[in-house]
C-alpha cells in the first residue's frame, strides 16, 4: 500500500541484549574496548553497576565508550550486595559469571525482579559445581559461592537465552568446556558475540557447545537498534493503514525478528533496506507500512522469538479482524509482571473482547473506540503496548506509570509524540 503521508523515520536506541553483554564481554576481555551507541537504560545502568563493585573500571554510559577489561580470572570479590534493580538479565548472566571466581556474592533486586524465577539457573550451575542459595528456593535474594567448576552438558526444559548464556559464560570463566540444549532456538548474541571476541562456539542444531579461549580480544561494536524497541513503531504504523514509518539500523537477528514477520503475516507492508553484516550480527532498515489488518495464530518456536514483544501484538490483535490465539507463551507469567494475566485484564477495561489461556491468551478485533486506565504493574513493556494503542485515533488510554518506560527506552514518550503528530499531517 502506498504511503498517505511522508514517512516518519526513527532509529530507536540500541538493543538491551546486546548493551548488558557488550560490557560483560568487554569486562572479560584483554585489553581496552570500544562500545557505541549503548542503551543507557536503567536495566543497562544495573550491569554497569554490577562490573564497577566487581573491581571493573565502567565509565559513565554515553554514546561512545571505553572499558579496560580485566580478564577472565580478575574479577574482585564485592564488599557489598550486587544490585540488579529490575534487570533479570543482569542477574542471570552476572550469575553465571560469578559463578567461575572462587569468592560470595549477593544479588539482590526490586520488588518485581525479587519475584521472578532464579532456579532455572541455579540448577545447571550447581550441576557445575558452584553453590546457589535462593530465597524459598526460587528467588532473590540469591547467594553464590564460585569457584573451581566442571563441565556440564546441560538440557533446558525451555528456550531460555539467559539460562544458555548463563551457563556459556560460566565455562567461559571457568575455563571448562559446557553445552546447552534447548527445546526451541533462542536469542544467539551470547554466541554470536563470543565467536567475533575468539572463544570455540559449536551450533549443532538446538545444542550450543562452548570451548574456553585463553583469553577474549577486545569488542569493536556498534549497538544496532534494539528490535523490541522499534517493534511499537512498526506496531503504530501497521495499525494505520497508507501511514509508513521508516526504522534505522535495526538488529535484524533472526532470533529477534518474530514480532515484525507476524505484522507481515496480519497483512501490513513489511519491507526490509540496506542489511548487511556488522560485528556478528545482521543490521538494517524496516520499513512498515499500515494496512487493514487479521488475527493471527501464534505458537511453538515462532515464541521465543518474539516473546518480549507478545504484550504488543495483543493490542494490535484488539485492532484487526477476527481473532488472535497466542499459545506456548506461558514464560509470559514470569516476567516483570504476569503479562498474560495483567494483558488480557487490561484490554478487557479498554473493552476489548479478550480471554487468558493456561499459556497464553485469545483476543477477539473490533473497530470500537477504546477507553480506560490500564494498570502497568510498574512494567515497562505493558505501559509502552498500551501507550502505542493510546495514540490511535479516537482511543482514550490512560497508562498508569509511564515513568516506567526508562527501564528499556529513555524518552519513548517524546518519540511516541513525535510519531503521532508525524502521521497525524
Amino acid at each position: 500500500m502506498a504511503s498517505l503521508t511522508r514517512p516518519f523515520v526513527v532509529r530507536v536506541p540500541g538493543d538491551k541484549s546486546i548493551s548488558h553483554r557488550a560490557l560483560m564481554f568487554a569486562a572479560l576481555a584483554e585489553g581496552e574496548s570500544r562500545v557505541q551507541g549503548i542503551l543507557e537504560s536503567a536495566d543497562v545502568q544495573s550491569t554497569a553497576g554490577v562490573l564497577r563493585r566487581l573491581g571493573v573500571d565502567v565509565p559513565e554510559l554515553g554514546p561512545d565508550i571505553r572499558v579496560t577489561g580485566r580478564g577472565l580470572r580478575s574479577l574482585h570479590a564485592p564488599r557489598e550486595v550486587l544490585d540488579c534493580g529490575n534487570s533479570g538479565t543482569t542477574t542471570r548472566l552476572m550469575g553465571g559469571i560469578v559463578a567461575g571466581f572462587p569468592f560470595e556474592a549477593r544479588f539482590v533486586g526490586d520488588e518485581s525482579l525479587s519475584r521472578r524465577p532464579m532456579r532455572r539457573i541455579a540448577a545447571p550451575l550447581r550441576a557445575m559445581g558452584a553453590s546457589v542459595e535462593l530465597r524459598d528456593g526460587d528467588s532473590l535474594p540469591m547467594l553464590v559461592r564460585g569457584g573451581a567448576l566442571r563441565s556440564v552438558s546441560w538440557e533446558s526444559d525451555r528456550a531460555s537465552a539467559q539460562v544458555k548464556s548463563a551457563v556459556l559464560l560460566a565455562g567461559l570463566v571457568g575455563g571448562v568446556e559446557v553445552s546447552v540444549a534447548e527445546p526451541e532456538r533462542s536469542r544467539d548474541h551470547t554466541e554470536r558475540m563470543l565467536a567475533a571476541q575468539g572463544a570455540g562456539i559449536v551450533i549443532d542444531e538446538l545444542k550450543v557447545s562452548l570451548i574456553p579461549p585463553a583469553a577474549l580480544a577486545p569488542l569493536q561494536l556498534r549497538v544496532p537498534a534494539d528490535p523490541s524497541s522499534a517493534a511499537f513503531f512498526g506496531a503504530l504504523a501497521a495499525m494505520m493503514p497508507g501511514r509508513t514509518v521508516v526504522l534505522r539500523y535495526v538488529c535484524l537477528n533472526p532470533t529477534r525478528t518474530g514480532f515484525f514477520d507476524m505484522l507481515s503475516a496480519m497483512g501490513a507492508d513489511v519491507g526490509v533496506e540496506h542489511a548487511r553484516e556488522e560485528g556478528g550480527e545482521i543490521v538494517g532498515d524496516y520499513v512498515v507500512t499500515g494496512a487493514p489488518l487479521a488475527g493471527v495464530t501464534v505458537g511453538g518456536a515462532a515464541v521465543p522469538a518474539m516473546i518480549d514483544e507478545l504484550p504488543l501484538l495483543a493490542c494490535v490483535a484488539s485492532r484487526a479482524g477476527g481473532e488472535t490465539r497466542i499459545t506456548g507463551a506461558s514464560e509470559l507469567r514470569v516476567k516483570e509482571s504476569d503479562r498474560i494475566a495483567a494483558v488480557v485484564s487490561n484490554l478487557r477495561t479498554l473493552g476489548v473482547d479478550a480471554e487468558e489461556l493456561p499459556d497464553g491468551m485469545i483476543v477477539r478485533g473490533s473497530t470500537q473506540p477504546l477507553r480506560g486506565r490500564i494498570v502497568t504493574h510498574g512494567d515497562h513493556r505493558l505501559a509502552m503496548a498500551f501507550g502505542v494503542l493510546g495514540a490511535l485515533p479516537g482511543n482514550e488510554i490512560e497508562v498508569d506509570d509511564p515513568r516506567c518506560a526508562v527501564v528499556s527506552f529513555p524518552g519513548f514518550w517524546e518519540r511516541l509524540g513525535e510519531a503521532t503528530r508525524a502521521f497525524g499531517d
